[in-house]
């Protein structure tokens, strides 16, 4: 689960790590009143005004600007807010903004880069920095490899006083700084782990030209396995940044994920899914979606899973491929003829089946009389799925 900069500050800031104060607003008739309250509360016109979606890059596509006179950000505030942002991450439809951050603009010495997330190689935390923060962060990575530093926290001893020295040494800092950021990372390592996060990044960490270190940006990203015990965490989802079909999905306990393709997958278990999406692309096609209906598929499930991948208009053709293990063929084959016949399917679906039951599931749908594609392979499968998106 994914939510706003303004969010992860709060959470940051419960944490002790030092944030620019700043203001969020979504109706457009109270943006000059939250200007005014900002300026007067840090007695400074100079505000920046930020987007706030579920996407990174938003300064390249307009969504952040620095505002030194309230004409300017009112101005800028009333075009950002319900603007549709295109950024790098939101593919060429962009993202509704619906809410802007107001906060105090700040006189920036040097940008820094800080993260904590999983190394699942490792199978240990890693905590990522780098003296060369902000918007090319990516680039350094691809260009500079050697200028961001990793510090591997092994879970049998937890994040160590001398890991954090080593972070604020490889960073730059010295003296009372050096203190305040060895505490800053102790405290964004705490915040990771006390809420689930699966990454906690502050992008830019900022040293002001008055000596002060904040986090002037920050993204958090949540395991939604551990949402069940992070309910605070879990009252921050804003589905209006989220995909509706994604939505639905979850709500019928299926993993679906929205992808750019024309073939509709319908599989189960996630490494099936992977493996059914690869073979897809080496035969020539594009997946329309990740979707992982489970162990525990049923007809009802299928007939769910259906709606959902349909919903996409670019579909051209649907591949369901099911090993039966604890789910059982017939079960699907059941919600897949009940599925082609409530829905009136379009698209042709080329299904394959095997493991528990598949015999009875390929009689079930030999005699159903709905026009399905059998495949007796996952080669065949995708190469005939493929042939039929033209």
């Amino acid at each position: 689960m994914k939510i706003h900069e303004y969010q992860a500050k709060e959470i940051l800031e419960d944490f002790g790590v030092p944030v620019p104060a700043g203001t969020v607003v979504g109706d457009p008739g109270a943006i000059d009143d939250t200007i005014g309250q900002v300026q007067r509360e840090f007695d400074s016109e100079a505000v920046m005004i930020k987007a706030q979606i579920h996407a990174g890059g938003r300064g390249k596509g307009g969504g952040v600007k620095y505002c030194p006179d309230t004409a300017t950000a009112a101005a800028e505030a009333r075009r950002i807010l319900g603007m549709q942002l295109v950024t790098p991450q939101t593919g060429p439809a962009g993202q509704l903004v619906q809410k802007i951050l107001v906060c105090p603009a700040i006189d920036i010495a040097k940008e820094y880069y800080l993260a904590v997330t999983l190394d699942r190689g490792r199978e240990q935390d890693v905590i990522i920095a780098s003296a060369e923060g902000g918007v090319e962060i990516e680039k350094v990575a691809e260009t500079n490899p050697e200028k961001i530093i990793k510090v591997w926290v092994d879970p049998q001893f937890g994040l160590q006083p001398f890991q954090c020295r080593r972070v604020v040494g490889a960073l730059g800092f010295a003296g009372a700084q050096a203190k305040t950021v060895s505490r800053l990372v102790a405290n964004l390592y705490r915040a990771y782990h006390a809420t689930d996060a699966s990454i906690a990044e502050i992008n830019p960490l900022v040293l002001t030209e008055q000596g002060e270190v904040t986090a002037l940006d920050a993204k958090f990203n949540f395991d939604d396995n551990a949402l069940y015990r992070q309910k605070d965490i879990a009252a921050m989802r804003d589905l209006a940044e989220e995909d509706p079909a994604e939505v639905e999905a979850s709500e019928s306990n299926l993993n679906y994920i929205k992808l750019d393709g024309t073939v509709g997958c319908m599989v189960n278990g996630a490494g099936l899914a992977m493996a059914t999406m690869d073979i897809i692309k080496l035969k020539g096609g594009e997946p329309a979606n990740f979707l992982d209906v489970g162990g525990g598929a049923s007809a009802e499930t299928v007939r769910d899973g259906f709606r959902i991948i349909l919903s996409d208009t670019n579909v051209r053709a649907v591949l369901v491929n099911i090993f039966g293990g604890i789910v059982r063929c017939d079960r699907v084959a059941n919600g897949i003829v009940d599925a082609v016949k409530d829905l009136s399917l379009e698209v042709p679906v080329v299904v394959r089946l095997a493991g528990t039951n598949a015999e009875e599931a390929k009689e079930i749908l030999a005699a159903s009389g709905v026009d399905i594609v059998p495949a007796a392979s996952l080669d065949e499968a995708a190469e005939k799925v493929v042939e039929l998106t033209g």
